[in-house]
């Protein structure tokens, strides 16, 4: 009965912690905020450049991910001895989606020949 009371105080003390943790996280994005609020012109600036910066994933990696677990997957069907299929396939899969997906991106003017 004493280790479960020791687990549970344990658990209340890590829990305070990451209530400590978020407030003061909560602040220092609030400080930021209105530190950058007196700077109009240059908080607009980053916040341009930032959201330009995030595109999430390409589609040359999209196709790698999608063709290596088709490759994998059919592999797998195909030769079942001691996973060679499957690492075959994979492999060719994945070059097959990444140069699928390399001409989609060139395609979008996302990359530059």
């Amino acid at each position: 009965m004493v280790h479960e009371l020791d687990s549970f105080k344990r658990a209340a003390s890590a829990d305070s912690a990451a209530t400590a943790l978020a407030k003061q996280r909560s602040n220092t994005k609030t400080q930021f905020q209105s530190s950058g609020s007196s700077s109009g012109s240059t908080n607009s600036t980053t916040q341009t450049s930032t959201s330009t910066q995030k595109k999430g994933w390409s589609s040359a990696a999209k196709g790698a991910v999608i063709g290596g677990v088709i490759g994998a997957g059919t592999g797998i069907i195909v030769d079942k001895k001691d996973g060679r299929g499957a690492a075959i396939g994979g492999v060719v899969g994945a070059g097959t989606g990444y140069v699928i997906g390399r001409e989609r991106d060139k395609k979008s003017g996302r990359v530059k020949q």
